[in-house]
């Protein structure tokens, strides 16, 4: 059974997991002084839980998004994307299988343990429009606005699916902050207003 040093560390290791927002990776925790036979210590009595491969979590103090925690800190440079930035709106009834991710041209994929996780590849303009940013387990995550998550189903409709992209902006549209003018903004920017427009204004009309 692993044991840690002495038993001083155990709290001292549990209070650097708190400052984190709960979550560390290995050389995160090695760098705040926490000894691997504490980290491992703490991962036997259940103090801490094993995310991923050199991701670890205090078990008290789990984030309401996990598997978000996990990818802020594994990919930092993703930013989250198509039906993941819907589910995280609230834009949508579909469940995402893997963690959509925003990524650039070029950029190689990364398997992870835990959470599967899927990339798209955006454009430099696209890849840097819309971008938000919201805290996961004590990290900052990008994550696209709403207006632009629903251009890019749009743009990626043969990919995820028509059907996704409309219910999409019919949800959107519900909401009292929408704004249409970001809508098209944001669907000329993907090339995309022609496909979009006569959805848009359907739903506009029904609206009347």
């Amino acid at each position: 059974m692993p044991r840690a040093p002495s038993s001083t560390p155990i709290p001292k290791a549990t209070a650097v997991f708190r400052r984190a927002g709960g979550i560390l990776r290995t050389q995160e925790a090695k760098a705040a002084g926490i000894h691997p036979r504490t980290l491992a210590a703490l991962v036997e009595d259940g103090t801490v839980l094993r995310l991923d491969r050199g991701v670890y979590q205090l078990a008290d103090a789990a984030p309401s998004e996990p598997d978000l925690a996990v990818v802020a800190r594994k990919v930092p440079k993703a930013i989250l994307c198509l039906v993941s930035a819907l589910a995280h709106h609230r834009l949508t009834t579909q469940i995402p299988h893997a963690v959509n991710l925003a990524v650039p041209r070029g950029f190689k994929d990364r398997k992870l343990e835990h959470p599967p996780v899927r990339f798209y590849r955006f454009g430099d303009a696209s890849l840097a429009a819309g971008v938000e940013r919201i805290k996961v387990g004590g990290r900052e995550l990008r994550v696209y606005g709403a207006a632009k998550t629903v251009a890019d189903c749009f743009k990626f409709r043969n990919k995820i699916g028509q059907d996704i992209a409309i219910e999409a902006l019919r949800a959107y549209l519900r909401r009292k902050d929408a704004k249409v003018k970001d809508l098209m903004h944001f669907a000329r920017l993907n090339r995309v207003q022609a496909v979009m427009a006569p959805y848009l204004d359907v739903l506009l009309a029904a609206k009347c």
